[in-house]
């Protein structure tokens, strides 16, 4: 162990769903405050602090709330990566040496409805809302769409990742939708947008996510079993690829953001996508979460259904993926959305998962968060 190496020693949430009456910086605060209570620490003995949020306040201004010591704040706002990004920084300062306990916080509460965004803000022209595409289901279902007629997969295989994710939220009591569907009941559900229903899309939400990160030498101190962060990476998107809210398509796909995040944080850690015990995927929608699973190398593409038919992708099976649920069954507060992810794979590493809990204790965890303009942000973690 290595004073550079870094550990998630606390982890807090605040629950998804719809919370009337509580705003999204009293979900951040709810979850800061008990990830600080799981490491043991007071905020007094926090040397640094990253958050982020969409749209619910600046996460700087907890301090006013847990109190006035002159931390160091840095505030992030990546789109769905918002929480990929904020560790990502957390960890650079530790490996640094700039701090040696930091915490991260993300928090949102977003309105009913699909997200809607002014294409300005990315630097695109009006021309580009108007062909529909600044609507986020519209742009998921035609990639989805393509992805299933150029690698043959059935429209079957999205109603099995929903009747799955369903199944895990119905088991876990930080998730949002706790009552499970059929994969027959998620195909006759209303088609939102072709080849994607309802039940396929997850919704905007409300909810918060606090983990507390320390130097290695400072880790086994504050907890019984420290996860070490053994990568975390960002990558944006390269000249042609077909993400959400770029305007171009190359006729051959090529490389994504997650495709390059992905091989770097294994490359960094030093271990292969066969070695993951338990991952988390962007699951936006049913087919984010097919196209992920292959371009972070956990499958190859077209062998999805596959996978999902034989139960590998069950918190019992193989390749347990998003077994709290992901953000089809807790929704999508987007600054919380990645930190959620981490969340949920450090209490399984430790064994102590609120839902299902994955058996013969794995020690490789996996995350993948992608978010507009084409950004994402994978981890690897380790017993």
């Amino acid at each position: 162990m290595s004073a550079r190496d870094v550990y998630i020693v606390g982890a807090g949430m605040h629950a998804f769903g719809r919370h009337p009456g509580v705003t999204g910086m009293d979900m951040g605060e709810h979850a800061l405050r008990a990830a600080l209570v799981d490491a043991g620490l007071e905020w007094s003995d926090i040397d640094a602090a990253v958050g982020g949020s969409n749209v619910s306040g600046k996460p700087d201004s907890l301090v006013s709330r847990l109190g006035l010591t002159g931390i160091a704040f840095t505030t992030v706002k990546n789109g769905c990566a918002t929480g990929g990004v904020a560790l990502s920084t957390a960890a650079d300062m530790l490996t640094a040496g700039r701090a040696n306990v930091v915490a991260v916080v993300g928090f949102d509460k977003h309105e009913r409805g699909a997200f809607g965004s002014d294409p300005a803000a990315y630097g695109l022209g009006q021309w580009y809302a108007r062909t529909g595409m600044m609507v986020t289901t519209q742009y998921f279902a035609m990639k989805t769409q393509r992805y299933l007629h150029q690698y043959g997969i059935e429209r079957t295989a999205l109603a099995a990742v929903a009747e799955r994710a369903f199944a895990n939220g119905a088991a876990h009591p930080m998730a949002w939708r706790r009552t499970p569907l059929t994969a027959q009941q998620v195909l006759d559900a209303a088609t939102v947008n072709d080849p994607l229903t309802q039940y396929m899309f997850c919704s905007p939400g409300e909810g918060g996510v606090a983990l507390i990160l320390a130097r290695g030498d400072r880790a086994h101190d504050l907890c019984d079993k420290p996860i070490r962060l053994a990568a975390v990476e960002v990558r944006t998107r390269r000249f042609g690829s077909f993400e959400v809210f770029s305007p171009w398509l190359h006729t051959d796909p090529v490389n994504s953001p997650s495709i390059d995040a992905a091989a770097a944080a294994f490359d960094a850690a030093g271990v292969h996508p066969a070695d993951v015990g338990v991952a988390q995927l962007q699951d936006t929608d049913s087919g984010s979460e097919l196209i992920h699973m292959a371009e972070t190398g956990l499958c190859r593409h077209g062998e999805q259904a596959k996978l999902l038919d034989s139960g590998a992708t069950r918190h019992d099976g193989e390749l347990p993926i998003n077994t709290d649920g992901g953000c089809l069954a807790g929704g999508e507060p987007i600054g919380a959305s990645g930190l959620r992810q981490v969340h949920e794979v450090v209490r399984q590493l430790q064994g102590r998962a609120e839902g299902h809990q994955v058996p013969d204790q794995p020690e490789i965890g996996f995350t993948h968060v992608y978010g507009a303009p084409g950004l994402s942000a994978c981890t690897v973690l380790t017993v």
